[in-house]
């Protein structure tokens, strides 16, 4: 299979996953008039399809003992179940997560969630797996508190301009957050104990246990939604071609950086390679800020909140980054 074997690679495939993953709720925000309990549905489909074609592609260059079949085949029971939980706690943070996303924004739901979840998830991956400087990742894990709490200053100033500014968004991105935190602490379990599955079979299985778990999870939003009236299936198949074809592009777009992260992460570990992915935040504010125009008519305080969060999640990064060398 292709794995880094360059810090530089390694940093280039975790740039790539912070874009991507920074990058896949355009296609949410470009849907037209289309529930995202619904969009969600393709959305699952797209990440799961794309961790099986770059499995059986770029984890299976050699036909090897570490390439996909041959990996899933020799790995530890324990641990495909330990990546089909981690998929199946993505899910419901990441349902939360565009439920924020349709309440309050890119700029707002995108780096208080992944700030808080870059949190958790730092702090619990380097208790499983305790490889670079703890107190320069402890250093980084502090300035990404200080930038959601900027966020969150930048999304009360709105108030000023007239905007609605909901309690109820806030409070759905601190629970994806901490949810979206969980998860990689089952996924280090699983490429660290015994008989582990590679990068490429952790893709395959936590996709597999997000697109599983939507009958659960996203069938609970679609009968008890946050925002609007109950939906139903009949809805998801009068729905838009394009929302169908936007939901699996988002799908993909985010599985892509998944990957490259979980790849970068067998030689960076899984603390760093999670860390500089969830760098996300600041993409996903530059799309909703200069794209989408969500603080449009807002004051010169909150841009000044924003400029300070992107300061301090810059800082957050190369602490993080630093704490490898």
């Amino acid at each position: 299979m292709f794995t880094p074997h360059s810090l530089s690679i390694a940093l280039l495939m975790m740039i790539t996953s912070a874009v991507c993953w920074g990058s896949w709720a355009n296609t949410f925000k470009g849907v037209k008039n289309y529930r995202f309990e619904l969009f969600y549905w393709d959305y699952a489909i797209g990440i799961f399809l794309i961790s099986l074609v770059l499995g059986h592609t770029m984890g299976s260059t050699n036909h090897d003992a570490s390439s996909l079949i041959n990996n899933i085949h020799s790995a530890d029971v324990s641990n495909v179940v330990s990546t089909l939980i981690g998929g199946a706690i993505f899910n419901l943070a990441n349902l939360l997560l565009v439920a924020a996303i349709d309440m309050a924004g890119l700029a707002i739901a995108f780096p208080v969630s992944i700030g808080i979840a870059l949190v958790v998830g730092v702090i619990s991956s380097y208790a499983l797996q305790p490889r670079g400087n703890a107190g320069l990742l402890a250093a980084g894990v502090v300035c990404a508190v200080i930038a959601v709490v900027l966020d969150g200053k930048a999304y009360g100033s709105l108030a000023s301009a007239g905007r609605t500014v909901s309690k109820k968004s806030i409070i759905t991105c601190v629970v994806s957050g901490v949810l979206m935190g969980l998860w990689a602490p089952f996924v280090a379990h699983a490429m660290t104990t015994g008989n582990t599955l590679g990068p490429y079979s952790v893709a395959v299985f936590l996709t597999l246990g997000a697109l599983l778990s939507c009958s659960i999870w996203n069938v609970y939003f679609m009968k008890k939604p946050l925002v609007g009236e109950p939906v139903n299936f009949a809805d998801y198949f009068r729905g838009p071609a394009s929302g169908h074809v936007l939901g699996i592009l988002g799908g993909v777009i985010w599985g892509t950086g998944m990957v490259f992260n979980l790849v970068a992460a067998s030689f960076t570990g899984v603390a760093i390679s999670y860390a500089i992915g969830q760098s996300a935040p600041m993409v996903a504010a530059l799309w909703g800020v200069l794209a989408w125009k969500e603080f449009k008519g807002a004051g010169s305080k909150a841009y000044v909140y924003l400029f300070l969060m992107f300061v301090f999640y810059c800082l957050a990064i190369a602490l993080v980054a630093r704490a490898n060398g």
